[in-house]
């Protein structure tokens, strides 16, 4: 198992930023242990569809975790059935309970992804 501090840890998340490592950012991020995308285009949940999501496929996760500020919402049916048709474990979350989960499964080795909405 890599040792704290070798992938990209949540070190904080509220107030419409989450911090990876010293810096901040308050608009969609895909994190991984080893990938950080800041471009990745949606830029609210709402506008979240499957076109944008063979992006995350290409880094090969076993698990997405999408998180939501204030309360936990429900990614749109053609969302989950994109990714439950290429087996791919997925959660619609609140931001909290996201940025807890995958710093935990990337701890732990898993291949996950988190698809952060601070704000």
């Amino acid at each position: 198992m890599d040792s704290p501090g070798t992938f990209n840890a949540v070190r904080s998340y509220g107030n419409g930023a989450v911090q990876i490592g010293e810096r901040q950012y308050r608009r969609c991020i895909v994190v991984g242990p080893q990938t950080l995308l800041t471009d990745w285009p949606p830029g609210s949940f709402d506008d979240i569809d499957e076109s944008q999501l063979p992006a995350l496929a290409q880094l090969k996760p076993e698990v997405v975790l999408i998180g939501t500020a204030g309360a936990q919402r429900f990614a749109p049916s053609s969302v989950r059935r994109w990714f439950t048709s290429r087996q791919i474990g997925h959660e619609t979350m609140e931001l909290g309970a996201a940025c807890r989960t995958y710093n935990l499964l990337a701890q732990d080795g898993r291949k996950v992804i988190a698809v952060l909405f601070p704000g």
